[in-house]
């Protein structure tokens, strides 16, 4: 379970361009679940997920992960247990490292290693095994440099790379955002079957409604760094979302997304 109390989050302090996107911020999200956030840029959804991962440090307020205080961990450190997966197909994988290099790093991860010994031979099969639950022929291009792989490829590595770990908490950043349609309804598909094979606690940014609802067990909506609307998604339906969305007058260009 992550608990977010009383959370505060200002930039450019003390010039005219102040911003407060946060100000008593509190959220609670459920062990096992996957909640759905939406709302508009501008909102604080990344800046939210930036500062549970740790890229971003909070001006107040305290972030429990499992009862785990976790405020003054790094980046680094909180990614033992913090999976995330990035809109860019390219942020969370090594382009230059081939799909092996690259599954043994997230294997890996937060160990101290030379990059001599980055692969363990005896956990190829078992990477291949992994790597057959995407359905792409990725087992097969072992030692293929990721940057020769499709945007859907890279991203459907990128996740089960952050999923390979079995993480406390899975962030999820608009994740299909950059992908086609047909691509984006794949990764989502694999998505689900992870999160529910290894009943992973999961925050999913969305500007397509449709998927929010379709994948997510509760929808959060944000509007100017609080809580507009917490629902559960079977109790509520595209259409009555779409209407709350647009009476709080958010952009148009959510309606476009679906």
């Amino acid at each position: 379970m992550l608990e977010i109390k009383n959370l505060s989050k200002k930039f450019n302090i003390g010039t005219e361009n102040e911003l407060t996107v946060f100000d008593g911020f509190n959220l609670t999200i459920n062990k096992g679940e996957c909640t759905g956030i939406l709302g508009a840029n501008g909102c604080g959804k990344s800046t939210l997920f930036n500062i549970i991962s740790g890229v971003l440090t909070q001006d107040g307020g305290e972030i429990l992960l499992n009862d785990e205080n976790i405020n003054n961990l790094k980046e680094s450190e909180r990614s033992k247990f913090i999976g995330r997966v990035h809109q860019n197909p390219s942020m969370g994988v090594s382009p230059s490292l081939t799909i092996l290099e690259n599954i043994s790093l997230s294997d890996k991860k937060c160990q101290k290693f030379g990059l001599k010994k980055l692969i363990n031979r005896n956990k190829i099969d078992e990477f291949k095994e992994i790597l057959k639950t995407l359905d792409l022929g990725l087992e097969n291009m072992l030692n293929t440099e990721v940057k020769f792989l499709s945007g859907g490829q890279r991203q459907s590595l990128s996740l089960l790379m952050a999923t390979i770990k079995k993480p406390e908490l899975l962030l999820l950043d608009e994740h299909t955002a950059a992908l086609d349609p047909k691509t984006s309804r794949l990764i989502m598909d694999k998505t689900r079957e992870l999160i529910k094979s290894h009943s992973l606690t999961t925050m999913m940014i969305s500007h397509n409604v449709r998927d929010a609802l379709n994948y997510s067990d509760r929808i959060i909506m944000l509007d100017k760094g609080h809580v507009a609307l917490d629902v559960r998604s079977k109790d509520i339906n595209e259409k009555e979302l779409m209407k709350i969305y647009n009476s709080r007058n958010y952009e148009s260009s959510l309606a476009e997304a679906v």
